[in-house]
């Protein structure tokens, strides 16, 4: 399978860290919270934690915690069709293609039936016989099974083109309750996609090509980090020892391989998260994650892909990437994005 185009797009609307806290603390959510809970929301959004901006489909100052389940999934619905749409129009637009003979798409922030591939395949013009399948229950960690799942079908479609699209609508799943983890929750998270054109065949003088994925899951870590149902809406579970458990899960993914010349490319999981992924890795500071993470906050699937659009933008020769994501599960996800010969099958 090889790459031929990325792109990504964000909400037009952006909020401050601080700005976030200024609207919330006007809601009367956050104003029943206990006091020892909302200076909590308060340290989190003002203090050091490696976010400056985050982008929203919803609104903060519009009650966004107020809304209920229904309200939440129409948002997600609509909004989620047009920021996935958005970014598969300029990823099919920067490869010079039309089309694509089938789109995966990965979301874990809203539930629908059809699935989301539905509605962006409509909004973009994708033909009627295009290849629909969605992935959903995956997390943060989304991008790279979608991946695997293209790679598959083009293995057997080797004249095929396909399209892989990571879309999340983070504020569509805010929650508030006074559970420290729901509350870290609200100041990391932020809306994004990221879609990626793949070639069955290599047709690109200097092509690159995925290979070499890799995955694990730990069920035993499972209530550490995942989506739980609290009266209709999604909320996210999230522990304390999720950094630990990330970096464990990424060590032992690397180290089944031989990286030592690739460039890390990692999701944006959080402060913590990178900080203890680089000690476990030993490879020196995860710059791409740690710049989208800055200036997007922890946007969940399409967070890798961010971090893989800037690395791609900033190289002067063709790079090798080791792409790995993490989350919900618990489960962990590898990949290798590598140059290749013109003609060469990979």
């Amino acid at each position: 399978m090889y790459y031929r185009s990325l792109a990504t797009a964000v909400p037009t609307q952006s909020w401050t860290q601080a700005e976030c806290w200024e609207a919330l603390r006007e809601t009367e959510s956050v104003r029943r919270l206990p006091g020892r809970a909302a200076g909590l929301l308060e340290k989190v959004l003002l203090g050091e934690n490696g976010i400056e901006r985050r982008h929203f489909a919803l609104s903060p100052s519009a009650g966004l915690t107020e809304l209920g389940a229904q309200e939440l999934n129409e948002a997600y619905e609509r909004e989620a069709a047009e920021l996935g749409g958005a970014a598969l129009v300029r990823a099919l637009e920067r490869g010079g293609v039309s089309g694509v003979d089938a789109l995966f798409v990965c979301s874990c922030t809203g539930s629908l039936c059809p699935g989301l591939g539905s509605h962006v395949a409509e909004r973009v013009g994708l033909g009627a016989s295009t290849h629909l399948a969605d992935l959903t229950g995956a997390g943060c960690g989304g991008a790279i099974p979608a991946l695997h799942l293209a790679a598959g079908y083009l293995a057997l479609h080797p004249g095929h083109r396909a399209a892989v699209l990571a879309v999340e609508v983070c504020s569509a799943a805010f929650y508030l309750s006074a559970d420290p983890g729901v509350l870290i929750s609200l100041c990391l998270f932020g809306d994004g996609a990221a879609a990626m054109v793949l070639d069955g065949a290599n047709v690109q003088e200097s092509g690159r090509g995925f290979s070499r994925f890799s995955g694990l899951h730990w069920p035993q870590h499972r209530e550490k980090v995942r989506f739980v149902n609290r009266l209709g809406k999604l909320c996210n579970q999230l522990d304390r020892s999720v950094p630990e458990v990330a970096a464990r899960a990424v060590g032992e993914l690397y180290r089944q391989g031989e990286y030592a010349g690739h460039r890390v490319v990692c999701h944006a999981g959080g402060r913590d998260v990178l900080d203890a992924v680089e000690q476990e890795l030993g490879r020196g500071a995860l710059q791409e994650a740690r710049e989208v993470l800055r200036r997007h906050g922890n946007m969940s699937s399409p967070s890798v892909l961010f971090a893989l659009e800037q690395a791609l933008r900033a190289e002067t020769d063709p790079a090798r990437y080791w792409l790995c994501t993490f989350g919900a599960g618990f489960a962990a996800h590898s990949c290798a994005l590598e140059p290749v010969a013109a003609g060469a099958t990979h």
